[in-house]
C-alpha cells in the first residue's frame, strides 16, 4: 500500500505570530512533524502543504516535499479538509492512505504513527483518529452535569471515561476522503495516546507547556522504554538530591539530619519485588544515609565515594551485567560519567542543567519528593507492557 503524510503549515496564525516556524526548544515547530513522519517505517512520502516561502524552505531543509498551497486555502477560514483534498488532487490521488499530522501537536513518536497505520490496516478501518482519555467531570453552562450524575459521584478509578480527540494523528483511506470530503468516515477507529502527549498549541501558554514537556518527558518512545526495561537488572541510586531534596537540616544542637520520602521507599520495595537488584553509590559519608539504606534492604551501599566509576564497575562484575542492564538515578555533575554509560538514566526536575541534557528521562518530580517512586512506577508500568 502507498501511504503518504500531509503536514498543513500556513504562514498566518492568530494566537502566535508565525507559529509554524517559531522555535520550540531550538527547532522550528513544523520540523517536529516532518522528522516524525520521515522516521516512520510505513510512510512513503512526507509532504508539507504551505503558501509561505519561508516555511517551504525550512520544510525542504528538514527533508520534506512541498505542495504549493493556493492563498485562498491559507485563510483563517480555510478548512483542513480543503487542504487535504487539494493535496490529493495535486498528487493525482496516487496513494491508498493519507495521514494528517498537524504541526500544532508536536509530541508524538514515529512508532505511534506506525502503530496507528498497522491498526487501521489490520482492523480494516476506513479512517482513524488519535485520542486520549478524558479525566474530567463535565458540565454545561446551565449547570447540568454531562458525563456523570453529581448526586452519585463515582470514584475516578470506577468511572468509564470518554475519549478526547487530541489532534495528533488522522488516517484516511483515499476513497473515504473523496467520498465524504472529510478526514473521518466509514469505519472509524481510535488510537489512544497518553494525556501528556495530547496538548495542542493554540496560544503562548500552550507553547511554553509543550516546550517544558519536550524538555522533561519527550526522551524515549513507549516502544523504546519497553525494550529498555526488559533488559534492566540493576537500579543504582545517588543519595543527595535523589533520595533527599539536597538540603541539610540542623536541630537546635547543630545536629544534622536528612529528610527522606516514604513513597520513595515504597517504590524501591516494588522494584525489589519485581526482581531488580538495587544499589547506592554516594559521595555522602553519613550514618543517617547508611541506616536508611539498610532499612530499605538495599544490598550494595557505597558511601563516601569520590570516584563513582570504581564501585560502578565492581557492581557490573559482581552481577555479571553490561551497561545496558543498568538504570542510574543521579542529579549532579559527579554522576555524569555513569549517566553517559548506562542503558537508562534518570534525574529529577531540579537536577543540574548538564544532567538534564544528558539523561534519557527527566522526571517531573523533585529529589526527595517522589522522584524515585516516579521512576519505579515508570519501570514497572513498562515492564507490564513488555511483550
Amino acid at each position: 500500500m502507498k501511504i503518504i503524510s500531509i503536514i498543513p503549515a500556513r504562514g498566518g496564525s492568530k494566537g502566535i505570530l508565525r507559529k509554524n516556524i517559531k522555535l520550540l526548544n531550538n527547532k522550528p515547530l513544523v520540523a517536529y512533524s516532518i522528522e516524525q513522519s520521515l522516521k516512520s517505517e510505513l510512510i512513503e512520502y512526507t509532504y508539507v502543504s504551505t503558501e509561505d516561502s519561508e516555511i517551504k524552505e525550512i520544510s525542504i531543509n528538514f527533508g520534506a516535499k512541498v505542495i504549493d498551497r493556493p492563498p485562498d486555502l491559507a485563510r483563517n477560514t480555510s478548512s483542513t479538509e480543503s487542504v487535504l483534498l487539494h493535496a490529493a488532487e495535486i498528487l493525482n490521488y496516487d496513494f491508498d492512505y493519507i495521514i494528517l499530522l498537524q504541526p500544532t501537536s508536536p509530541i508524538r513518536f514515529p512508532e505511534q504513527i506506525d502503530e496507528s497505520i498497522e491498526l487501521i490496516i489490520n482492523e480494516e478501518g476506513d479512517s482513524l483518529l488519535s485520542v486520549c482519555q478524558n479525566d474530567s467531570f463535565l458540565w454545561d453552562k446551565e449547570g447540568n452535569s454531562i458525563n456523570y450524575d453529581f448526586r452519585h459521584r463515582p470514584r475516578r478509578q470506577e468511572k468509564e471515561w470518554e475519549y478526547i480527540e487530541n489532534g495528533s494523528i488522522y488516517i484516511t483511506k483515499k476513497e473515504i476522503l473523496l467520498k465524504e470530503k472529510n478526514r473521518l468516515g466509514g469505519k472509524i477507529l481510535t488510537y489512544e495516546m497518553p494525556r501528556w502527549m495530547s496538548f495542542e498549541i493554540d496560544d503562548k501558554f500552550d507553547f511554553e507547556l509543550i516546550e517544558y514537556l519536550i524538555k522533561t518527558r519527550h526522551r524515549r518512545s513507549p516502544l523504546d522504554l519497553r525494550k529498555i526495561v526488559k533488559s534492566l537488572r540493576l537500579i543504582i541510586f545517588d543519595v543527595d538530591g535523589v533520595f533527599t531534596d539536597g538540603s541539610v537540616y540542623l536541630d537546635e544542637n547543630g545536629k544534622e539530619t536528612l529528610k527522606f520520602s516514604r513513597i520513595d521507599g515504597k517504590g524501591i520495595e516494588l522494584l525489589m519485588n519485581k526482581g531488580f537488584v538495587t544499589a547506592v553509590i554516594t559521595s555522602e559519608d553519613s550514618e543517617i544515609v547508611r541506616k536508611r539504606m539498610k532499612k530499605l534492604k538495599i544490598p550494595d551501599i557505597y558511601t563516601n565515594i569520590k570516584d563513582k566509576m570504581t564501585p560502578y564497575n565492581n557492581l557490573k562484575k559482581k552481577y555479571s551485567i553490561a551497561d545496558k542492564n543498568i538504570c542510574f538515578l543521579g542529579d549532579d555533575i559527579q554522576d555524569l560519567e555513569i549517566i553517559k554509560k548506562v542503558g537508562f538514566s534518570c534525574c529529577p526536575v531540579n537536577a543540574q542543567k548538564i544532567i538534564k541534557e544528558n539523561v534519557h528521562y527527566v522526571s517531573a518530580l523533585k529529589g526527595g519528593e517522589g522522584f524515585i517512586r516516579d521512576i519505579s512506577n515508570l519501570i514497572i508500568e513498562n515492564l507490564s507492557n513488555t511483550k
